[in-house]
Parts: C-alpha cells; structure tokens; sequence
C-alpha cells in the first residue's frame, strides 16, 4: 500500500492517517507534535509546508526524510 502525502493536508489528518509520522516529524524538529493539545488545536489547522516554514524547517530535508522513510510526496500542483 503507497503511503501518499498531500502538502496541503494538516498535521493532525496526516498523523490520523500515518500514526508513525509523528515520530518521523518530531525528530526533525516539529517537537510540539507530541503534545496532545498541540495536534488537536494548532495541528487541525497548520499544514505540513505552513509547519515548517513556521518552526524554520527546510521543506526539501522533510520531503527528502519522508520518501526515505516510504512515503510519495504529492505537490498540490501534481494532482
């Protein structure tokens, strides 16, 4: 089963999808996702690319990190 991520989902719809990305994320800087008020409030809203522009994460080292790990990374442009 491809394990596919939209740019353009939250964190919190990623993480109800994928439980093993929070993980992923949190060693790559997202610390607060571990934090259960934190996924349920700001992650509902804040979008994966919006996160990491946010916490000063380079997108690309995600996107790199996350394919490495078995995921396809879809832009909202490749639909």
């Amino acid at each position: 089963m491809s394990k596919i991520i939209k740019l353009d989902q939250t964190i919190y719809q990623l993480s109800q999808q994928y439980p093993e990305i929070v993980t992923i994320l949190h060693d790559l800087g997202f610390v607060e996702i571990v934090k259960p008020m934190m996924m349920n409030t700001v992650g509902r809203l804040m979008t994966l690319k919006a996160g990491a522009s946010l916490r000063n994460i380079d997108l690309e080292m995600i996107k790199n990190t996350l394919v490495n790990q078995g995921f396809i990374i879809v832009e909202e442009n490749d639909e």
